[in-house]
């Protein structure tokens, strides 16, 4: 399977009053190319680089916001407020673009599984679809997102359930449940990527055939 490039994702199929194909094989073809970059794109090694490199970067965010949050809630001087507001600063610096990116990776997935639908439905090479499974890619985001999932359940229940009073402060509390929810989330968007391809292959149907 191909690398994902950085180009942009390739057209929809034309509409069948001007599909221009000399034959099926031609279509198979062009099919065969788009589907399997879009796989890839959404699937492929780059793209798991790119999810867990989002989620230690939003972790990291996350991890100097809720240093600001003790800081500002352990004590008042000036020094400690300093330290909290510099943190701040850098957390927010993080999360907020990560957050971004984030949001416009899924966006783009919804766009490539729009377009694997419908290039799926031009028709049907039952030995060139097997491919476009991935089992191995699938589970390479199904396995650790399921295991963030509940790492970051875990953290979000025994955070809170742990805390003392006079112990633990509302700050350190809220830097756990933030990293938990973290995990949580980021093992959430990996384990519905894989689910959702794995759904999308097992609907591989024939289709209406280039006459």
């Amino acid at each position: 399977m191909r690398m994902p490039s950085r180009t942009p994702l390739p057209p929809p199929p034309p509409p069948v009053g001007i599909r221009t194909w000399p034959d099926r094989n031609a279509l198979l073809a062009d099919r065969a190319a788009v589907l399997n970059d879009l796989v890839a794109r959404q699937l492929g090694p780059a793209r798991i680089a790119a999810h867990w490199g989002w989620a230690v970067l939003l972790a990291t965010g996350w991890a100097f916001v809720g240093t600001a949050l003790i800081a500002f809630t352990e004590s008042l001087d000036v020094l400690s407020l300093l330290f909290g507001m510099i943190c701040l600063v850098i957390g927010l610096g993080a999360v907020a673009p990560t957050a971004v990116a984030i949001a416009a990776g899924l966006r783009k997935d919804a766009r490539t599984r729009q377009l694997l639908c419908q290039w799926a439905e031009l028709d049907s090479d039952s030995a060139a679809d097997i491919g476009l499974r991935a089992p191995r890619l699938s589970l390479a985001w199904l396995l650790p997102g399921g295991l963030m999932c509940a790492v970051g359940l875990f953290v979000c229940v025994t955070v809170p359930a742990g805390a003392r009073p006079g112990d633990d402060t509302y700050g350190v509390v809220a830097l756990g449940m933030g990293l938990g929810l973290v995990c949580w989330l980021m093992g959430l968007i990996a384990v519905n990527k894989a689910l959702s391809h794995r759904r999308w292959a097992l609907r591989l149907r024939p289709a209406t055939r280039l006459s």
